[in-house]
């Protein structure tokens, strides 16, 4: 399988996706359309990922490539090859099908509890890990659910957690991908972000790593094994 990759930040890491795909010899191509590159075709590749980003899903004006990329979501998804938007990818996914974003109004930093529903426990993808449980977030931005989407998950702060639009379409707004070594290199290399969005972080990760951490590890990389299948 070959899969197209889109980078929307200078640290990227593709953590517990980039193992599944490594897992099934997947062939990857990288796509960095912040630095100049362009985007991937619709013949480039079976399946498309985007990842997250410091932008928002509006930020055309800073970012002129995102009405684009969130056309190239929409045409994957035509062609029913599979596709996964995470965090930013959620949210790009959601302008691309017609839902709306809003920003700044859910923020939520660190392993916060996530709750399936009634859809997501019978979904192929979200079926994979417990009814409730604990993944990294990162973000201050949600949106409405596009028309004719699923809804998968929810939180406390943001109930968009997770989408699905046809057979393979997914995105998530928690970072699923965000092993505790993703983590680890997130706090050390922002950690004054880190601690505005959840004060005392700094003092506390090594202990929420050692314990919640290890658990969100094991459901991040199921999920990634999930969609991986779907390709």
């Amino acid at each position: 399988m070959r899969v197209a990759i889109v980078e929307n930040t200078g640290i990227t890491h593709h953590g517990q996706v980039g193992v599944a795909l490594h897992e099934q010899a997947a062939r990857v191509d990288l796509y960095k359309p912040w630095s100049g590159q362009g985007l991937p075709h619709t013949v480039d590749a079976d399946a498309l990922v985007v990842f997250g980003g410091e932008q928002a899903a509006t930020d055309d004006h800073t970012h002129p490539y995102l009405p684009d990329l969130a056309r190239l979501m929409a045409d994957y998804t035509a062609m029913d090859r599979p596709v996964l938007g995470i965090c930013l990818g959620s949210q790009l996914l959601a302008r691309a099908f017609g839902g709306e974003n809003h920003l700044g109004i859910a923020p939520e930093f660190g392993w916060v509890d996530v709750a399936l529903t009634e859809a997501g426990r019978a979904d192929p993808v979200l079926s994979a890990v417990p009814d409730r449980f604990p993944i990294f977030q990162w973000h201050s931005d949600t949106f409405t659910l596009p028309p004719d989407s699923v809804h998968l998950a929810k939180s406390h702060t943001a109930r968009h957690q997770a989408f699905r639009i046809g057979r393979a379409t997914y995105g998530t707004q928690f970072h699923f991908e965000a092993s505790r070594a993703v983590v680890r290199d997130w706090s050390e290399t922002f950690p004054e972000i880190a601690d505005r969005m959840s004060p005392g972080w700094s003092r506390r990760h090594p202990e929420l790593a050692a314990t919640v951490g290890q658990e969100a590890d094991a459901h991040g990389l199921a999920l990634a094994r999930a969609w991986v299948g779907l390709i």
